[in-house]
């Protein structure tokens, strides 16, 4: 009887070795993994614990008609805002503030809670209030903008007081002249 060729004895396929492709694959997903992660990282804020000198350029930012809310998340996470109005009534544009607010406590003899966070403008109330950097927008001399501050980690010690908010740090840009 002849053999048919659709019947024959497979010839064996060259193999590669199970532990590099497990690791090309391992190697391949710790990459992606990596990616997403980095992509999605937030540099965490310093926990500043030392009152900080205002800036020079701070006696021309007017902080006005300050509120408070907050909002609870599904987590049971809570968040404080601060919102108001800044007004630059100096005479270089700004284009960066970073804020140290000062959470009074219940106990007077306990030192404030210190929050350093950048100085963020509104850009729209509708359909959420949604704000943007003073980069983006930069505060010209004599204009004013309405700002929201965000702080999640706030001590329940803190006496509920509307806090001090100390511009310790300001990014101005050309000088002009009134």
């Amino acid at each position: 009887m002849s053999s048919s060729p659709l019947f024959t004895t497979p010839t064996p396929e060259r193999t590669s070795n199970p532990l590099l492709v497990w690791g090309i694959a391992a190697a391949v997903l710790l990459l992606v993994v990596g990616g997403v992660l980095l992509a999605n990282h937030r540099a965490p804020v310093a926990k500043v614990d030392t009152l900080l000198p205002l800036d020079a350029y701070a006696a021309n930012l007017q902080f006005s008609d300050l509120k408070m809310s907050e909002s609870t998340s599904i987590s049971g996470g809570k968040s404080i805002f601060i919102d108001g109005l800044v007004k630059n009534v100096g005479t270089s544009e700004i284009s960066g503030a970073q804020l140290q607010v000062l959470f009074p406590s219940f106990d007077s003899t306990q030192p404030p809670q210190l929050e350093s966070v950048p100085l963020t403008l509104i850009r729209t109330h509708e359909p959420y209030i949604d704000t943007e950097s003073l980069s983006a927008a930069p505060l010209e001399p004599g204009a004013s903008h309405e700002f929201r501050l965000i702080f999640e980690d706030i001590s329940p010690n803190w006496g509920q007081q509307l806090p001090e908010i100390h511009a310790v740090k300001i990014t101005t840009g050309v000088a002009t002249h009134k």
